[in-house]
């Protein structure tokens, strides 16, 4: 039995990689915040962690003391980052970082990508609100010269329901429920904007994977298709029965939802392809396309009863 620790236990990603790493067998100790996390995470054979990203002395201790280490928690938090590989210097232990594929986004506001789709050989283009984001893979990456077997995955739309205690994505779930709210579905601009996606339990299959296989200083897209956002939107609302789909001045988005979510969330193109996972790793996806599923399978709440 290995020991793994993990940043992020009770997210979206990293709870439903938790899990399934204590269902392969391992011993998962699993960072949290609150007792209520801790609480789930005891009730599923997994051992909580309480401190935060900001407790580093924590992270490294519980780095060095692990068989190894998945940081799911944040792909901005930088001192993190350099907890967990000073605990694992020199080890030749994984650690598996979290990026994002925003980190490719660009600012197109709705508008279709007149620029390269990017898989791990091409050179990356970087807004320059995102170089922090990139900086922080480049260190983890980097850790590989100083004796960890280091890897990050970059996810690019993630859709599906979630395994641990959080069960919604970013991305679809916000427009969903603003649609709820709203009474029509509203996206950026035209919705021309394409991003790739790829399936949660596919996603979490690629962990595996990269724990067991890959070689340090390794970088992997995780995707599966892309679709543009005003394809999403329209399949929002033929799931949830509203008029179709309505498009949002992009500065009205940005005050509405702010500018990191109107304009690199929802308003982007990220463009990827995960050429290197299936090659090196046979990562092979086998969910079917985003907009299938939210049209045919995407949980749908019942609505509220009405007062008598």
């Amino acid at each position: 039995m290995t020991t793994l620790f993990l940043t992020g236990a009770t997210g979206y990603i990293g709870g439903s990689v938790a899990l399934r790493l204590a269902e392969a067998g391992h011993r998962v100790r699993g960072l949290v915040r609150s007792a209520e996390a801790a609480a789930f995470l005891d009730a599923r054979g997994m051992e909580p962690v309480l401190g935060s990203l900001d407790d580093t002395a924590l992270l490294t201790r519980e780095a060095r003391c692990s068989d190894g280490v998945v940081h799911t928690a944040s792909a901005d938090h930088t001192a993190s980052v350099h907890a967990l590989i000073a605990g694992l210097a020199g080890s030749s232990k994984p650690l598996i970082h979290t990026s994002g594929a925003s980190v490719v986004g660009d600012d197109a506001r709705g508008q279709p990508s007149f620029g390269p789709v990017f898989d791990e050989d091409t050179p990356f283009a970087v807004d320059p609100r995102k170089q922090a984001r990139r900086d922080i893979d480049l260190c983890v990456l980097a850790a590989a010269t100083q004796g960890v077997r280091s890897a990050v995955i970059c996810p690019s739309l993630v859709y599906g329901v979630g395994h641990g205690f959080k069960r919604n994505s970013v991305q679809i779930p916000f427009l969903v429920a603003n649609a709820r709210a709203q009474g029509e579905v509203q996206i950026v601009g035209q919705g021309l904007n394409v991003w790739s996606n790829v399936h949660l339990d596919d996603l979490v299959a690629l962990y595996l994977l990269v724990l067991d296989q890959a070689p340090p200083g390794a970088f992997y897209f995780a995707e599966n298709g892309e679709a543009s956002f005003g394809d999403l939107g329209a399949a929002i609302a033929t799931r949830l029965g509203l008029p179709g789909v309505v498009s949002l001045d992009p500065v009205v988005a940005a005050e509405r939802w702010g500018v990191p979510r109107a304009c690199f969330s929802l308003g982007s193109n990220s463009r990827v392809r995960a050429v290197r996972a299936r090659r090196e790793l046979g990562w092979a996806p086998r969910h079917r396309a985003v907009t299938d599923w939210v049209r045919d399978e995407m949980p749908v709440e019942s609505p509220p009863s009405s007062p008598t």
